[in-house]
């Protein structure tokens, strides 16, 4: 099996049952398309949370036993995909929040509004789905975060240009 479908299929496992049958409670082709799409920062100390998706790579290797020099160097220097951010995230808020990840993912995925896009969904809706990570990438929602990660009740400032860290701090005061 090629890295990157070994490394999908471990990431899909941080946050779901990768071996489900039931298409409604599967999502792999929303993963895949959160995989394969890059994630691009704009706001400074963004990257640092780029940085904790591409450690995930990392990890990965070690977890698996492979050699990163035996691995292609452009491999491990791709830019951040939305999933690894995400997957990041999710790691971030069960530290500062407590919970599991893959209940603090699923939180970030019904936040954005890609909750109900399961494997089961008849139609799936790949261009609208391009259109919504295309918004959060390049901060087209609300100033409360609406349509973000994060989206917070009584925002103290537009969190467009705030960096997701402290909008992730944001929303954990707003959640508790």
């Amino acid at each position: 099996m090629p890295l990157d479908e070994l490394y999908l299929r471990w990431l899909y496992s941080l946050v779901a049952d990768a071996d489900t049958k039931t298409k409604s409670q599967s999502y792999w082709t929303l993963l895949k398309q959160l995989f394969t799409t890059e994630f691009l920062w704009f706001v400074e100390h963004d990257g640092d949370r780029a940085e904790d998706g591409i450690a995930l790579r990392r990890e990965f290797l070690a977890e698996q036993a492979i050699d990163p020099s035996d691995v292609d160097p452009d491999w491990i220097g791709l830019e951040c995909s939305v999933l690894e951010l995400m997957v990041g995230l999710a790691r971030r808020l069960e530290f500062q929040a407590d919970g599991q990840p893959h209940y603090w993912f699923w939180r970030l995925v019904e936040n954005i509004g890609l909750r109900k896009y399961h494997d089961g969904v008849k139609r799936y809706p790949r261009l609208y789905i391009d259109g919504v990570l295309h918004s959060l990438i390049f901060r087209q929602y609300t100033a409360s975060g609406l349509g973000g990660f994060f989206p917070l009740s009584e925002p103290q400032q537009d969190q467009r240009n705030v960096d997701l860290w402290y909008q992730l701090s944001a929303y954990v005061l707003e959640q508790t």
